[in-house]
């Protein structure tokens, strides 16, 4: 199983390390979620309704919220399309779920870069180590996992949700 999954990561390590974007679904607010848009469309909360995205017709905090709603929805792609448009390509909270969204996609190298590229600008960024571990539990690197859950610990301590989720998910590896 892990062999199988590492020869899947070496195949994926080929793919471009941006996505395009591909407009396609999108934001949170007002009234209307995320996920209540039809495919390809984002909520405006200046127009209160969902609308075809264009670069730079919403904030980057907006697109955060609907990247992270789409992403949290198991809508990979559109996440990675709606995360795409923001203006600040070096926010660690877009590079996080751009890189979650990838990993959920299998796409695992990709998301490791990332979220490399998350920590280079906030280390402190703990979601990002747990996204991290997890990542490197997928590639079967229990080390690079281990090394991500004493780095949240040194951080935040053991009593962090970041902390007591990826100590759950080194368990759980260790177990199977």
């Amino acid at each position: 199983m892990r062999r199988r999954l590492l020869i899947q990561v070496m195949a994926v390590a080929a793919l471009p390390l941006f996505a395009a974007p591909v407009f396609a679904a999108g934001g949170g607010g007002g009234n209307e979620t995320t996920t209540q848009c039809k495919k390809g469309y984002v909520y405006d909360k200046k127009l209160k309704k969902c609308v075809l995205p264009k670069e730079g017709m919403l904030d980057d905090d907006s697109i955060y919220d609907a990247g992270h709603a789409l992403a949290m929805a198991g809508r990979y792609d559109e996440a990675i399309a709606v995360l795409s448009l923001a203006a600040n390509k070096q926010d660690p909270r877009i590079l996080n779920y751009l890189g979650y969204s990838h990993r959920h996609s299998g796409r695992v190298t990709v998301g490791l870069g990332y979220y490399e590229e998350a920590l280079r600008i906030d280390p402190n960024y703990t979601l990002v180590r747990e996204y991290l571990g997890e990542a490197h539990l997928q590639i079967g690197d229990l080390a690079g996992a281990r090394q991500q859950l004493s780095e949240i610990e040194k951080r935040t301590g053991k009593g962090s949700r970041e902390y007591g989720m990826l100590a759950e998910q080194i368990d759980h590896f260790m177990r199977s």
